[in-house]
Formats: structure tokens, C-alpha cells, sequence
């Protein structure tokens, strides 16, 4: 039996929040913008109270499918409460999203905010939107860079291409860093935390190497390989040293 509460539009706070950690000028959420702009909400997700589920009016909401990754998140700082906001990737044709508080409380129409903040904003050479904390930037390639936050205890990818920050589940990553320092002590290889405490360890090489390990395995962006820089060598090294030797004489 249908929900009778469903479909309904969006409240104008719920898209407002949405569009918040949706900048327009970043092509990758831009996409997500205007897909939303033509969806209602069309159920309730599985998290209950501030999950929300948008799809085309009168489409059958997919609850049964794993949960997309999350592709934009923020937070609405008001003077009563804080409400996180999350967008998940589109996933046949529906876009799981959550607007939700500690108390799981409704966005109200009326409050008076003190701040708001997303890493979708974010961008290398910034501080953590979240806290102002330095981050730690690993390179990896000419388009996408890993960030490290110790302060916040968060990981995530800037896309320079897409403009998406695709925020990176920490044991899952730690757990392919682990597998290529061959870390098999449980008290190390098992406690995730330790990637923040320790990570001044690891060189920017394992970090990438890391990421792009998971990302073989969860594929959040396309890696672009980029070739080895070239050191003279063979013949054309020959000719060097011969012409050199030339000239001295």
C-alpha cells in the first residue's frame, strides 16, 4: 500500500539545504542540482525521520538496493540545532538524501543560523571546511588530490575535473594501507584511528598507493596514469657524452 504522504514536493528549507552542499558552479554537482529540480520526494528511507528518497512523481522507491556513496556533505549550524546534510550518488534514477539532527527534530521554516559548512566547497590549498585545521595533501594525479584531516579524523578526494569531494570511508582505506605496509598486528592493522595519529609515518607514495588500491576496488574516480619522467639514457646519453668529450678536446 502506497504512503499517502507520498509524493510530495520538497520544502523550500529541504532544497534550500540541498542546493547548499550542491555548488553550481562545480559541473559534477551542477549535474545533481538539476536532476533534483525535477524529482518530489517519493518515500522515506530506511533510516527513518530526515531520509528522504527523491524520484520521478509516482516512481517505485528502490529500498532494497545498497545505499549509494555519498557524493556532498555539510552542516547547518543554527542556535538550537545542528542538522547534516548528506547527498548520495544518483542510482537508478532515485537519490537517497538526509536532512537530519541529533534529536531527529524537522529543518524548521524559521531559525536563526550561525554558520554552515561543506566540503563540497572544499578545494586543495584550503583549511578543513569543518574545523579551519591544516590538511594534508597527498597528489594523486594531474586532477584529483587525497586530504587528510588529523584534527577531524577525515578523509575525502577533491575531483578537479567533476568538482566533486567524495568524502572516503576510513577503514576501508586504512585496510588497503595496511595490506601494502604488510601491518599484520592486529593492536595496528585492525584500529582504523591509528591512520590520524600516525599518519606523519607514511610518505605521500603509500598514501596514493593506498587510494588507489581502494579505489580499484570501490571505484569512487577514474585515475589517469601518468608516465614516468624520462632520464637520459641509450644512445641518446652516448651521443651526449661523446659530443662533450669533443669539445673539451
Amino acid at each position: 500500500m502506497s504512503d499517502p504522504g507520498f509524493p510530495r514536493p520538497l520544502r523550500p528549507k529541504e532544497r534550500e539545504l540541498l542546493e547548499s552542499v550542491l555548488p553550481i558552479d562545480r559541473p559534477g554537482y551542477r549535474a545533481v542540482r538539476a536532476a533534483i529540480a525535477a524529482m518530489s520526494v517519493i518515500a522515506e528511507g530506511r533510516r527513518g525521520p530526515g531520509n528522504l528518497v527523491l524520484g520521478a512523481p509516482g516512481a517505485v522507491p528502490d529500498l532494497a538496493a545498497p545505499p549509494a556513496p555519498v557524493i556532498a556533505c555539510g552542516m547547518l549550524e543554527s542556535t538550537r540545532e545542528h542538522f547534516a546534510v548528506t547527498v548520495r550518488e544518483p542510482a537508478g534514477g532515485q537519490i537517497d538524501i538526509e536532512i537530519v539532527s541529533g534529536h531527529l527534530t524537522e529543518v524548521p521554516d524559521h531559525f536563526e543560523e550561525k554558520r554552515r559548512w561543506s566540503y563540497s566547497q572544499w578545494s586543495p590549498g584550503d583549511p578543513s571546511p569543518e574545523s579551519g585545521a591544516p590538511v594534508r595533501e597527498v597528489r594523486v594525479d594531474r586532477a584529483r588530490t587525497l586530504a587528510i584531516c588529523v584534527t577531524d579524523r577525515r578523509l575525502w578526494l577533491h575531483d578537479g575535473e567533476s568538482g566533486i569531494v567524495h568524502p572516503i570511508p576510513v577503514t576501508n582505506y586504512y585496510n588497503e594501507l595496511m595490506l601494502l605496509k604488510s601491518i599484520r598486528d592486529p593492536g595496528t592493522a585492525l584500529r582504523s584511528s591509528l591512520l590520524f595519529e600516525q599518519v606523519d609515518r607514511y610518505a605521500d607514495a603509500d598514501l596514493r598507493a593506498a587510494f588507489i588500491a581502494y579505489n580499484a576496488v570501490r571505484r569512487r574516480v577514474e585515475i589517469r596514469t601518468e608516465p614516468a619522467p624520462t632520464t637520459p639514457g641509450g644512445l641518446r646519453a652516448l651521443l651526449r657524452r661523446v659530443i662533450s668529450s669533443g669539445e673539451q678536446s
